[in-house]
């Protein structure tokens, strides 16, 4: 019996019955089957040694693919798990899950002895080994009664845990690789002698399953990599994240403090409130540009509202309520039905539309203690948000509009950035004809600007789809900021009406859009990028004056007064320290302008100019200087 196998390039051979994907990839070329670590049978990974039994479509993944180095990790976090059991003796040591992420895997593991960064060590080294025996990874499928026999003879009851769990009609397979056996569903590399380079980095604890009530385990962290160059520039990376890190230099620039008082909720500090006043600035004024009213809304509003908007279904478990004249409220964890309520307060003529609502809103969320990470995740935090309701046939250009707005923004800081269309969730509110609308619409826009994007299945807000943007840092790290969300559930559920050209009541469809998303995290991602030394427009302190003696202080202060009348953010170093010192310090404090005031510079009505970036400028007039520094404060530079 024959089968066809139809190739990604449209070609279809044709092989004896339940020839493996190993075998296939040789029979296209050798070259191919060196390179091959698992294959996409009508879609689904499987291993190399996977019959193909029927007619399907194969795609064979290659190591330095997504998903072949996403196998690699995975199979380095078994061979991980098996060095831990080697050490430690298989039976002292109860294993969790050990899943792929980002650049590697963790394993959790339940294991008496807390592990040093010694222990790290040792197993990296067990690892070595076994990579040297190069044991075969083999796969097979098993009852659901042997599996537990298997593991109950291991003593591995989290494992019998998962297995309990599984649906009744699930396949079960075990990976074995020498005296080592997993449960697991796959792919691996065919042998642990495949696994190329990797590092343990850190030991975290983690509840099991992540749930408060369960056993805290010890989590082990790797990266895992084909290349010695490519982990050795993951770890430079690593270090350069260190040296940037928005809690360590939020606090030496005094930009912005935590407090037990209030966990996970940002105190601005003097400098730090320049940085956000300058963003707000900044989308305000090209709001107004386009025509965006301003508006603000409660921080806290009756209950029956967020049940009305749905939010209370969705978000119910992060809100914080408390009780007023005996009617249940919460804390806004969004504006949006604020907004409703507004556009609803008066009537409205198709003339008037679009109507654009914009607010920097305070939003709180019930975010978990772990979760929190200085102003990346907080509990508090402000939105950018702007709701704008428009007619059906102004979908396509006022999304447009957004479009150039964020693109506009992003460039501002020199972001690079990429775009995802995120489709209806599990939980969808409203009707399937109104998403489907919503989601060609979107897709429609995105195609006719010809925006590249990449389709984000079920991850959509539950009242619509929406676009996301993911901006890139200096590090080349991808954060989820911008966002475009078309709904036509919230003008149905808040009854939103506007008096058409017939005379007649008709629903508006509202845009929801932000571009900072969260202002504070937005911040946390400027502090890195910039790596605290923000552009001049942003900076809290725009020129440092450092008079070389107390003689010329007097003088420094009136060219302080000069710069502040131009609009300019200057501070005056006159204490008694040696000027080197405070040339210094104002490196350390990332001050764009140094402007050292001695007394030739007093007789000429000048200042001698050191730049951040480019050191000594030479000596400039007060007025050049003034021009100097507000020509880049104009361009945002």
């Amino acid at each position: 019996m024959e089968i066809n196998v139809t190739l990604p390039d449209g070609n279809v051979k044709r092989y004896s019955h339940n020839i493996d994907i190993s075998a296939i990839a040789e029979s296209i070329s050798p070259s191919l089957k060196k390179n091959a670590v698992a294959g996409k049978i009508n879609g689904k990974l499987e291993d190399l040694h996977y019959p193909v039994a029927q007619d399907s479509r194969l795609e064979i993944v290659l190591l330095d693919s997504k998903e072949g180095q996403d196998i690699h990790r995975h199979s380095t976090a078994h061979l991980m798990a098996q060095a831990i059991k080697r050490i430690y003796g298989g039976k002292n040591v109860k294993l969790g899950i050990g899943p792929v992420i980002e650049d590697g895997f963790y394993y959790d593991v339940d294991i008496e002895q807390p592990l040093s960064s010694e222990d790290l060590a040792a197993i990296e080294l067990e690892m070595h080994r076994i990579i040297h025996e190069n044991l075969p990874i083999v796969r097979r499928e098993v009852r659901r009664e042997e599996a537990v026999a298997l593991f109950e003879d291991l003593e591995e009851p989290l494992k019998l845990e998962l297995i309990r769990d599984l649906p009744d009609d699930a396949v079960i397979s075990i990976y074995d690789q020498g005296e080592f056996s997993d449960l697991c569903r796959g792919p691996h590399l065919a042998s642990t002698g495949q696994i190329k380079v990797f590092k343990l980095m850190s030991v975290a604890g983690a509840y099991w399953r992540g749930d408060s009530n369960n056993k805290m385990l010890q989590r082990i962290y790797g990266v895992s990599f084909l290349k010695k160059a490519q982990l050795e520039e993951h770890l430079h990376m690593l270090e350069e994240a260190k040296k940037r890190d928005h809690r360590k230099l939020g606090k030496e620039l005094e930009l912005f403090m935590f407090s037990e008082e209030s966990p996970g909720m940002p105190f601005y500090l003097p400098k730090g409130m320049i940085i956000r006043t300058e963003l707000e600035d900044f989308s305000r004024g090209l709001q107004r540009e386009r025509a965006y009213s301003e508006v603000r809304t409660p921080l806290m509003m009756n209950n029956r509202l967020w049940e009305q908007s749905g939010h209370y279904d969705h978000y119910k478990d992060d809100m914080y309520f408390t009780h007023v004249d005996e009617a249940k409220f919460a804390l806004k964890p969004m504006n949006c039905p604020g907004h409703m309520l507004i556009f609803k307060n008066s009537r409205h003529s198709y003339r008037e539309l679009p109507i654009r609502l914009a607010e920097f809103g305070q939003v709180h969320r019930n975010e978990s203690s772990g979760s929190l990470n200085g102003m990346m995740r907080v509990r508090t935090f402000c939105q950018d948000d702007a709701h704008l309701f428009v007619l059906p046939e102004q979908i396509e250009a006022e999304i447009g509009q957004v479009l150039d707005l964020i693109d506009h923004i992003y460039n501002v800081f020199g972001f690079e950035y990429k775009v995802e269309l995120s489709t209806r969730p599990e939980d969808y509110m409203g009707e399937e004809t109104l998403w489907d609308q919503a989601e060609a619409a979107l897709e429609m826009v995105l195609q006719n600007r010809g925006i590249p994007y990449r389709i984000n299945p079920g991850d959509g807000a539950f009242y619509g789809p929406k676009i996301d943007f993911h901006i890139l840092d200096a590090l080349k790290r991808s954060w989820q900021c911008g966002t475009v969300q078309l709904d036509f559930q919230m003008p149905e559920k808040f009854d939103l009406t506007y008096i058409g050209e017939d005379g007649q009541k008709h629903r508006p469809v509202v845009i929801h859009r932000a571009v900072y998303g969260s202002i504070d995290r937005f911040i946390g991602i400027l502090t890195e990028h910039f790596s605290g030394a923000f552009p001049v427009w942003l900076s809290p302190v725009q020129a440092k004056l450092l008079p070389v003696s107390g003689n010329h202080a007097d003088y420094a202060f009136q060219v302080k007064q000069a710069l502040a009348s131009a609009g300019i953010r200057a501070e005056v170093d006159d204490r008694n320290e040696k000027l080197g010192l405070k040339i210094r310090e104002a490196q350390l404090e990332k001050v764009p302008y140094m402007l050292v005031l001695g007394e030739n510079e007093q007789k000429s009505a000048t200042v001698s100019v050191r730049k951040r970036a480019s050191g000594d400028a030479g000596a400039m007039s007060i007025e050049e200087i003034v021009r100097l520094i507000s020509a880049e404060i104009a361009d945002r530079s």
